[in-house]
């Protein structure tokens, strides 16, 4: 979840504070980051814990130093390594009474034990979400002689064998083991303290619809309230909203709860947003609201958007308004850092991808930084997010342990992001045998699971099994989804048809799409089969949304991966660097063309212009609000422009240069379309 926190501690650890905590965002401004120098060591043998690797004062001659957040699968001395590691280092603490101490992990890869002074305080199973433990008991309570704390972190990065998630398959199939992207391991996330009172805000959920009649907005707050004291709780709440900074005065019913001893209760709280306070979150206005949760003397801090998602018949619609967008699938991948998302790859990815055309994303098969939400919050895009059941067989579907452990992570990664306005849906899986009874159940069952924690958000998995097989709506676990998802590559015009007469009344979101670029056409045969792609969806008007695989190269162990690690399937390169694909995308993808309809030469080197901007009503379409055209000289406002509208526009024009360049911005001020008008004849040049 997003939020941050106010302490009343002042933070005294600043050797903790390193350069690379500059790299990572914390959520919370007042954590206490261990980021920084760690000593680090391999164990292939296994041996570590045995030989008590982690207690205070253990030699560490033989161990390296490491900067956390690190990945040792890129690490030089450690690359591709597969199995436990340890991190070790110390921090000094002053212990504060009626306080707790908790130890956040955002994300640690795969398996993970903590060991403070000694003491083995937990272990965390799942690679990408992230949890936390609370280690007041752990930490010394006295420092006369001068000692600090010890802490020890094993992790296992092993997740080539069945039982994990993801994993391994049970099929006994060649070149079928982990899934298609690298396990690399390590502590790849922001770890830090905070410090906490005995009764403290574990999370906060909010709720905010909007009446789009009325104009007004419900918003609902569900705090989940720990009371760590010695004695039973009546805890008073208090809310503070804002948007962009201001007040926003509110009348709020809550029913009083009592907590009991160690004690975990959730409080709610309701209150209506009249029609002056509302701004709806969308993609071109992604308008946020700050809140703050104060319980006793705790304070939580957490934004939201108000925004309707629905379906309605073959449409999903936001804010009352058909949406069709284009998305990409993005592998946390990139050189020299495997797994790790600093601040600046976060920006440079996310940007690349909002103006390539890429709004509505099933991002990737696991949960990435939360980074990655923030930025689509505050930059408009959309997300399906998807936890890890990456082809599991249906031996696994059926097996308890696997299930919960999948529950689990599916838990930690709605708890965290629920109060993100981007995620508009939660997928179940990918590339399962859904028509299998195995499939079928575990479809039915964890959508009804993950309806229980957020019955806000929409549902669905990526099903590759709807391109031939089922003859019968109720042969393929679609039936359970709000929407299809659906991987299909190749012959798109009559798959998607007969996904359509399957399940006539469901919206179809192309889930992965896309080829290769080292096949027999190279480079030049993506953007071919981007082209075919587009003329074919654009016949279908039940076609949503389509999110190519992928955004960017990445390693692989795959079968089918080149020699040299890789699989380009990009609109990118390993290294960020953009194929050809990428303008085809944005040119292709934008929900406006523009196109010269006159072009008239003046005297004194001052001509007419006249361009008509038409919004697309196939594919990409949706609304456009103060949208604009830009020049090297001006910008000029485009009308606002409901699918299949257009508006004609007049451009002064001085000099004798042949040709002029126009973008097209969005209101957030992304250039989304970028073209060159011929200005010696009545022909328009292709988009660049």
């Amino acid at each position: 979840m997003t939020y941050t926190r106010n302490s009343l501690l002042v933070l005294l650890i600043l050797g903790l504070l390193t350069t690379s905590f500059a790299q990572y965002t914390i959520r919370d401004p007042k954590a206490i980051p261990l980021h920084g120098q760690w000593s680090f060591a391999m164990d292939p043998q296994e041996v570590g814990e045995k030989a008590s690797w982690y207690r205070e004062g253990a030699p560490l001659g033989r161990w390296d130093n490491v900067t956390v957040p690190h990945c040792f699968s890129v690490d030089p001395r450690y690359q591709f390594y597969t199995g436990t590691v340890w991190y070790r280092r110390t921090f000094p603490w002053q212990p504060s009474a009626g306080k707790r101490v908790l130890l956040h992990l955002d994300a640690s890869y795969y398996k993970t034990t903590v060991w403070i002074n000694n003491q083995k305080v937990g272990t965390h199973e799942g690679g990408y979400t992230p949890f936390q433990f609370d280690i007041t008991s752990y930490l010394k309570t006295k420092q006369a002689d001068g000692s600090d704390n010890t802490i020890a972190i094993s992790v296992n990065n092993n997740t080539w064998g069945v039982g994990t998630v993801p994993g391994g398959k049970d099929n006994n199939e060649p070149n079928d083991p982990f899934p298609g992207w690298l396990n690399y391991g390590g502590l790849i996330r922001p770890i830090y303290l905070t410090v906490e009172p005995d009764v403290f805000v574990e999370n906060v959920k909010t709720e905010a619809m909007p009446d789009l009649v009325k104009g007004t907005a419900t918003l609902k707050i569900k705090t989940r309230i720990r009371n760590a004291s010695g004695q039973a709780v009546t805890p008073k709440l208090a809310f503070r909203v804002e948007q962009n900074g201001k007040p926003i005065t509110l009348i709020w019913k809550q029913q009083p709860g009592n907590i009991g001893t160690n004690q975990t209760a959730v409080l709610e709280a309701e209150s209506v947003l009249k029609t002056t306070d509302v701004k709806l979150w969308s993609i071109d206005q992604p308008t946020l609201y700050d809140l703050q949760v104060v319980v006793a003397t705790d304070t939580v801090r957490t934004h939201f958007g108000i925004r309707k998602v629905e379906v309605r018949d073959t449409q999903i619609l936001l804010n009352g308004q058909p949406i069709k967008v284009a998305g990409g699938n993005r592998v946390v991948d990139h050189p020299g850092l495997g797994s790790l998302e600093p601040d600046w790859l976060v920006e440079k990815d996310m940007r690349l991808m909002k103006e390539a055309g890429m709004e509505l994303h099933r991002l990737t098969h696991y949960t990435p930084s939360e980074a990655i939400y923030d930025w689509a919050d505050r930059n408009g895009m959309l997300i399906i997010s998807e936890a890890g059941n990456w082809q599991l067989t249906p031996r696994q579907m059926d097996n308890d342990t696997i299930r919960t452990k999948f529950r689990h992570q599916f838990r930690e990664m709605a708890e965290r992001d629920w109060n993100h306005p981007c995620v508009i849906a939660y997928s179940v899986g990918n590339e399962y045998l859904s028509e299998q009874p195995a499939g079928q159940r575990w479809t039915k069952d964890m959508i009804a699971y993950a309806r229980e924690l957020d019955p806000t958000r929409l549902y669905t998995f990526a099903s590759m099994r709807l391109n031939s097989l089922p003859k019968k709506p109720e042969d393929e676990a679609s039936q359970y989804c709000d929407f299809i998802s659906t991987n299909t590559y190749g012959n798109h015009l009559n798959i998607l048809k007969h996904i359509h007469s399957l399940y006539p009344d469901k919206p179809i979101f192309i889930s992965e799409y896309g080829t290769r670029a080292d096949g027999k056409d190279g480079e030049a045969g993506q953007v071919t089969h981007l082209e075919k792609f587009l003329s074919d969806i654009r016949q279908l008007p039940y076609v949503v949304g389509a999110s190519w695989w992928s955004f960017n190269d990445y390693l692989s162990r795959h079968n089918g991966t080149n020699a040299d690690g890789t699989r380009p399937w990009g609109l990118v390169r390993w290294d960020r660097s953009k194929r050809p694909l990428y303008q085809t995308h944005q040119a292709g993808m934008a929900p406006v063309t523009v196109e010269k309809i006159s072009w008239e030469t003046g005297s004194e080197g001052v001509h007419a212009l006249k361009l008509r901007v038409t919004a697309r009503k196939d594919f990409p379409a949706y609304a456009l609000k103060n949208y604009s055209l830009k020049t090297n000289t001006r910008t000029i406002p485009i009308p606002d422009l409901q699918p299949g509208q257009q508006a004609d526009l007049s451009i002064p024009v001085r000099g004798f240069d042949k040709t002029l360049s126009v973008e097209v911005m969005k209101p957030t001020g992304f250039s989304i379309l970028i073209q060159t008008i011929d200005l010696t004849n009545d022909t328009r040049t292709s988009s660049r």
